[in-house]
């Protein structure tokens, strides 16, 4: 599991990825994680089966190195749950869910 204090690092962590697995609708509402890439669940699959250069065309950057790390987030974590789990039978051994997700991102944002 990622915590806040690592998700609120990412950005000064390049080797690292944050993938945000709601909906876009979901993110104009909310806002966005800092540094994150938005790849629905429901295309994510379909994302990480996609040549490199494809990839970073569709989401702007470098496709994931299956040794990176990668953390997902949602709204609530079971989205990210999935992810994790979807991505880990994909080879992405590193891969883990950030469980606040976004709900506890705002929540310790406003403090």
């Amino acid at each position: 599991m990622a915590t806040y204090e690592e998700v609120k690092d990412i950005p000064n962590q390049k080797d690292k990825y944050l993938i945000d697995v709601r909906n876009k609708s979901e993110l104009e509402e909310t806002g966005t994680l800092p540094a994150s890439i938005n790849i629905p669940l429901p295309d994510l699959e379909n994302a990480f089966n996609l040549p490199d250069a494809e990839f970073e065309k569709s989401y702007g950057r470098a496709k994931p190195p299956t040794d990176a790390v990668i953390i997902f987030s949602c709204k609530a974590g079971g989205r990210a749950a999935r992810a994790t789990d979807l991505a880990k039978t994909k080879g992405f051994e590193n891969a883990k869910a950030y469980a606040g997700s976004w709900t506890e991102w705002e929540q310790k944002q406003s403090k």
